[in-house]
């Protein structure tokens, strides 16, 4: 006959191991809990590199433009690195949310930087790329981070420019900067400001321009006196 002692003994042993268990499988759990949707994001493309990029196109030349972004920039506080070939990368800033003690312990870190490239369209145009790099950060609040929504960077690139024009970029003298009209090409501001469509080739070249649709997102085109000046074209009336 076993004596009571032993059945005790056996028992607290027992319970001291289901204990345990119960320690280890809460542990898990909760680590599953807390990890499921740093790894699900890091399947799903986001997390470490993940990306996304805008563009603007500005009527001034490669050099002025990369100039006014940097100077944008500044005004903002944002430290940056100048590359070659007109390029920079911001430094790497923290995301908005942490990664919490169990992230940290795993090396989770968010944060993100922007890469920013101009790129000549022509002798009087450029085109502002910028790519948000993130690390960490899920796809669905990567766009919370995109310059243009966190620094309205394209907005003050073009305030800074109606402020102080670029001196390399659009003429200010002999001619004037017509506004483009919303869906408006060259041909058409051509027939509108100079009554002959015709006219939009030399409107192209004097804006660095090759087609009649380079303009559609362009605040502003220039077009010299010399077309301004010339008799307006009459349309064609039927018989």
């Amino acid at each position: 006959m076993v004596s009571l002692p032993v059945v005790m003994s056996v028992a607290r042993t027992v319970f001291g191991q289901f204990r345990k268990i119960a320690i280890v499988s809460s542990i898990v759990l909760f680590a599953g809990c807390y990890f499921a949707p740093y790894y699900a994001n890091r399947a799903a493309g986001g997390g470490t590199n993940a990306a996304e990029g805008e563009k603007h196109d500005v009527p001034y030349s490669a050099n002025d433009s990369f100039l006014l972004t940097q100077d944008v920039l500044r005004g903002e506080g944002v430290l940056f690195e100048v590359k070659p070939d007109d390029k920079l990368i911001t430094l790497w800033k923290d995301g908005d949310s942490g990664p919490g003690i169990l992230g940290s312990l795993v090396g989770v870190h968010p944060e993100y930087r922007y890469e920013i490239e101009v790129v000549p369209q022509g002798d009087r145009s450029s085109r502002i790329i910028v790519n948000v790099r993130a690390e960490d950060i899920s796809d669905e609040d990567l766009h919370r981070y995109k310059a243009s929504a966190r620094l309205n960077l394209f907005g003050k690139i073009d305030e800074l420019a109606a402020k102080f024009p670029p001196s390399g970029g659009t003429p200010k003298e002999g001619g004037v900067n017509y506004a483009m009209l919303p869906n408006e090409d060259l041909k058409a501001l051509a027939r509108r400001a100079t009554g002959n469509e015709d006219n939009w080739r030399q409107i192209a070249q004097d804006n660095g321009l090759k087609s009649p649709t380079d303009a559609a997102n362009l605040p502003s085109v220039w077009i010299r006196n010399a077309l301004l000046s010339e008799p307006k074209k009459e349309a064609p009336t039927g018989n």
